[in-house]
């Protein structure tokens, strides 16, 4: 089973020695700067900073950024469509206009900005890290724990998926169409009971494990960086500076 392709950047990623806070910073004025300003010029200075930064200074290899980036993008384009295409006040069927057009066109820029902003938190931040920030920062422990099993129950999703594909290969399940669409629909449903299984078993171990709610995670300790957050707040301050220039 690989690991998913966000995990094994984050975990490669050179930024690890930054402290989570101060990637949290960075990460989170994209994303308020990408949902708050005007689409255009914010929404391309945050996707050209937040890429710039991951293929640059996070070493962030393209072809895991393609695949991390493959699932949201399928979201965006759909919700995009859906706002593009109306349906026509007088008779029947859709249709487009330039007030869809538009808005659509603004959702596309805030979303794409925004998602490549919480992509360079994810692709240079392992979710060990952060939980353990969390954790330090006063965050309750039933929400560290729930994102911790949340987390955990992702990789036993994936194995579960890998391993019901394999043996649906090894028997040609997927040599034709129906045949393939017939897997399909049992991948999903032997996937969905292996995991609850997996799932059920993993709290059964806890509970004989005398469990008691608090579940610690082995983070790797970093100290904050005052030219990390300065360089951050300054980059920051000018793209707002810029962008309400450019949009007045």
């Amino acid at each position: 089973m690989s690991a998913p392709a966000i995990d094994t950047a984050a975990w490669a990623s050179p930024w690890r020695q930054y402290s989570p806070g101060d990637k949290v910073l960075l990460s989170l004025g994209l994303v308020i700067s990408a949902l708050v300003l005007p689409p255009w010029p914010a929404s391309a200075l945050v996707t050209a900073a937040a890429l710039g930064l991951m293929l640059g200074p996070g070493r962030v290899p393209v072809h895991l950024l393609v695949r991390a980036a493959s699932g949201p993008a399928a979201f965006i384009v759909l919700g995009t469509l859906s706002i593009a295409i109306t349906w026509r006040s007088e008779g029947f069927g859709p249709t487009v206009t330039s007030e869809t057009l538009a808005a659509a066109a603004s959702t596309l820029a805030h979303a794409v900005a925004g998602t490549c902003a919480v992509l360079l938190l994810a692709a240079t931040t392992p979710m060990t890290d952060l939980l353990s920030w969390a954790r330090r920062r006063g965050v309750p422990e039933a929400v560290v724990d729930v994102a911790g099993l949340i987390y955990r129950l992702l990789f036993v999703l994936l194995e579960s998926v890998s391993a019901v594909r394999a043996a649906q290969t090894a028997r040609l399940g997927y040599t034709s169409r129906r045949a393939a669409l017939r897997s399909a629909s049992t991948l999903a449903a032997a996937t969905l009971t292996r995991a609850f299984e997996r799932a059920r078993r993993l709290e059964s171990g806890l509970a004989g494990r005398g469990f008691e709610g608090v579940m610690r995670t082995v983070g790797q300790q970093q100290t904050s960086s005052i030219w990390f957050v300065g360089g951050t707040l300054a980059g920051l301050v000018t793209l707002v500076a810029v962008s309400l220039g450019v949009a007045q």
